[in-house]
């Protein structure tokens, strides 16, 4: 495991990249880190049960991006490491990539809040059942995650973001 600090304007969230069970993905996160993509980044968006009012399957996560200067900078995406792989689910804290569709995922990536097998692999959150790619898992700062997935929005969008000062191995 290689331990990250998230360094938000909330306060610090520590999480465990398991580079043993997701190399790929696991890889591709640690590029942007070591290469400090993530410096002045920001999460950008929340999903709660009530801001997805035409998603049949509902989750919860709180979803990070690179900040504007950066976007473009980064790294050609991955192939998918599924779930039924890796066997990380995403139960409460785990860290996952975002995509659009398989083999998709670059740079964006989400924290769950509360267990959501509808984004593993077989899950019905995406019409192709493949999942997402889970890597890691917060240790220290759910209490920021929770803060951050409950700041002010319109739809899924934070209002204001909720900046990343960087994310650095610990």
């Amino acid at each position: 495991m290689v331990r990250v600090v998230i360094g938000t304007e909330f306060g610090d969230i520590e999480a465990d990249i398991d580079t043993q069970r997701a190399p790929a993905t696991s890889a591709n996160f640690l590029k942007y880190v070591d290469g400090g993509l993530f410096a002045n980044s920001a999460f950008s968006r929340t999903v709660t049960p009530n801001n997805q009012p035409n998603d049949a399957v509902k989750i919860e996560v709180v979803q990070a991006r690179l900040g504007t200067e950066m976007r473009g900078k980064g790294f050609p995406a991955i192939a998918l490491e599924r779930t039924n792989v890796t066997g990380i689910l995403h139960k409460d804290g785990t860290l996952s990539m975002a995509r659009g569709g398989p083999d998709s995922a670059t740079s964006s990536f989400f924290i769950c809040v509360g267990d959501q097998p509808s984004l593993d692999f077989g899950g019905k959150r995406n019409p192709d059942g493949q999942g997402f790619a889970a890597f890691g898992r917060v240790t220290k700062g759910m209490d920021i995650v929770k803060r951050i997935q409950l700041s002010a929005a319109e739809a899924q969008n934070l209002t204001p973001p909720i900046r990343i000062t960087n994310i650095r191995r610990r």
